[in-house]
């Protein structure tokens, strides 16, 4: 999930930075600093916390008070923190985010709805599923670019992506309309997630198919839909798309290992051989 992503604008793309000094934070300077009174320290801590801090009860629990926050607030009405908070949530595999996170889908921020979307699908609480749902419920026509802004009205790869996540077969109806979404990103987030709910060939073909785009940032978001889809034909796509090795391997270790995840019992299958082989051959 998760570091900002793609869509997302110019007030949320900023990477946290070392506090005043540089000296390395504990998880108690962390924690006190999450209530700073200077705005930046609060927004690292959050990162921070998400990052070096798994298993801690009282970190999980400062983090959800971080998601109602309200002095962190941008011009154009976002909220850093929560943000942070949200993505940070995530990374914790602590179930009692999984409530405070479904209540921030309604949140005035995209980028909040956004990140808690994503970290619903990491936590795998079948709980979030009808929340997940209604992202989608208004369809195509619900999910347009926002006039003047980078992103949609809602975040229908985020909650497509964590619906995914949380094999939601019963979402492949909401999801099927997003194949023809005008953006191109977005229509093929659509079909990553109908192969993987339904398993037919047919979406993932439209992955291999879509390879061939003149873009090349767009070639290497398909590389890595394909290869999070686990369809094993696309293989031999993903080794000859003009695209960086790196990403090829990347794209192909993905694709096996999500193959294997979705099998019910592990094996070995010659198709699962090739995607080693042509993984070698990338070396």
């Amino acid at each position: 999930m998760l570091e900002p992503s793609s869509t997302q604008d110019s007030e949320s793309l900023s990477l946290p930075a070392e506090p005043a000094g540089g000296e390395p934070l504990t998880l108690e300077q962390a924690l006190k600093n999450l209530t700073d009174p200077d705005l930046s320290l609060r927004y690292y801590a959050a990162w921070w916390l998400g990052k070096f801090a798994p298993g801690e009860p009282q970190v999980v629990e400062a983090l959800i008070a971080a998601l109602d926050d309200e002095a962190d607030r941008t011009e154009l009405g976002g909220y850093p923190l929560r943000r942070n908070a949200a993505r940070a949530l995530g990374k914790l595999a602590d179930h009692r985010a999984v409530a405070p996170l479904i209540r921030c889908l309604e949140c005035s921020d995209f980028y909040v709805r956004e990140a808690a979307a994503q970290s619903l699908g990491m936590l795998g609480d079948p709980a979030s599923i009808p929340s997940l749902m209604q992202l989608l419920e208004g369809g195509v026509a619900s999910a347009q670019l926002v006039p003047g802004r980078p992103h949609l009205a809602q975040p229908a790869e985020a909650a497509m992506e964590a619906l995914e996540s949380l094999k939601a077969i019963a979402a492949a109806p909401l999801i099927e309309p997003f194949l023809e979404h005008p953006v191109e990103r977005v229509k093929y987030a659509a079909a990553r997630a109908m192969y993987v709910l339904t398993q037919e060939s047919i979406y993932g073909e439209r992955l291999v198919q879509a390879i061939a785009n003149s873009d090349l940032k767009l070639r290497r978001t398909l590389l890595l839909d394909l290869g999070a889809s686990g369809y094993l034909p696309g293989a031999k796509a993903i080794a000859s798309a003009a695209v960086e090795n790196s990403f090829k391997m990347i794209a192909l270790k993905n694709m096996l290992e999500n193959h294997l995840q979705q099998q019910e019992t592990i094996s070995v299958s010659p198709e699962a051989q090739q995607v080693m082989t042509l993984m070698d051959a990338l070396l």
